[in-house]
């Protein structure tokens, strides 16, 4: 065989599995009839269940977002519970077709294991609680502490970094999953426990007696969370990366639940119409109805939103925007344009 042929054979290969690729995870959820999702086990404002079974938080809302653009029906949607430990393994095994999950966006994991990141749902950095009793103001003060954690996870290697940048002596105490990770602080076998600021103003609010906890004020780490696919599947990760930014783009240009109905009949800015279907074939390309990111609004709302109901001011964890505001509000938060 001339190298020739070998060339075109090898391309011709490599175009089937591409396209076999591209092909792949939008068209299973369609025949299925569902988006399969990972989740935390239980993460207040995140995603936890309720005494249902019911889901609620950022995360869970990002899922239907997509459910909402692939089916105009948020509700399509079902969740599987993983830890940090396995989180990973159920979505390069197929598992879920999505990971949402206060997943930490790495270099390690964009590249080396299969994974794609599609964006920050919320930007977020690890810190540390302790109880009000052990009478320390800062994380610096925690020389010889133990502390616990969740295995499997980056906070390991930040707070081995954090100590060892700092001179201190620790011990970590790194358990199975964040449940037990949070049930052995609650019960005194730690001095502290570390993980992401969200988490832990979620976690004390869960503790057996609240007010005798406090997060200190140091952030150790940048811990940027969002969706996660697998990667060599370009078509659905567009899908799930311009859900999220479809809805902030949806904050930004003003576009609520309640008025993108209205918008979607009376807008004449030429990128809200884009946005909603009104003009324009941006839903096609990726195998979506036109009017996929209008679903997304109506069905689940703005970025700003989710956020206020699972986690800021509107819910009882009270969270401040922050860094997690819009591009034009001091904030990171920020989509490319509909054009």
């Amino acid at each position: 065989m001339n190298k020739l042929s070998q060339f075109t054979i090898g391309a011709l290969l490599a175009l089937g599995t591409v396209t076999a690729a591209q092909a792949g995870t939008l068209d299973d959820v369609k025949k299925k009839g569902f988006v399969q999702c990972g989740v935390s086990a239980g993460l207040a404002g995140f995603s936890a269940p309720d005494d249902k079974g019911n889901y609620s938080g950022i995360d869970v809302d990002v899922c239907r977002a997509v459910a909402a653009a692939v089916f105009s029906d948020a509700t399509k949607v079902k969740f599987t519970p993983l830890t940090a430990k396995e989180r990973f393994t159920a979505l390069q095994s197929g598992e879920v077709d999505l990971l949402s999950r206060n997943t930490t966006w790495t270099l390690n994991r964009d590249t080396a294991q299969g994974l794609s990141f599609t964006g920050v749902t919320y930007y977020d950095g690890q810190g540390f609680m302790v109880r009000k009793s052990l009478g320390i103001t800062s994380a610096k003060q925690l020389d010889g502490a133990s502390i616990c954690t969740e295995t499997g996870t980056t906070t390991e290697l930040n707070l081995s970094d954090f100590f060892k940048t700092n001179g201190l002596k620790y011990t970590v105490v790194a358990l199975g999953s964040n449940s037990e990770a949070v049930a052995a602080y609650d019960s005194g076998r730690c001095d502290a426990y570390t993980t992401d600021a969200s988490g832990l103003y979620a976690t004390r609010i869960a503790l057996s007696k609240p007010d005798d906890h406090m997060v200190l004020p140091e952030i150790i780490s940048k811990e940027p969370l969002g969706p996660v696919v697998r990667q060599g599947d370009s078509q659905w990760f567009n899908v799930v990366k311009w859900s999220l930014f479809a809805m902030v783009a949806a904050e930004d240009y003003g576009l609520t639940a309640a008025n993108v109905e209205e918008q979607k009949k009376s807008s004449t800015n030429p990128e809200v119409r884009r946005m909603l279907g009104v003009e324009g074939e941006f839903g096609t390309p990726m195998g979506l109805s036109n009017d996929w990111a209008y679903q997304i609004v109506k069905q689940v709302g703005n970025y700003g939103e989710i956020f206020d109901r699972n986690v800021g001011e509107g819910s009882p964890l009270k969270i401040a925007r922050g860094i997690n505001a819009l591009w034009n509000k001091g904030g990171l938060q920020y989509a490319p344009p509909f054009r």
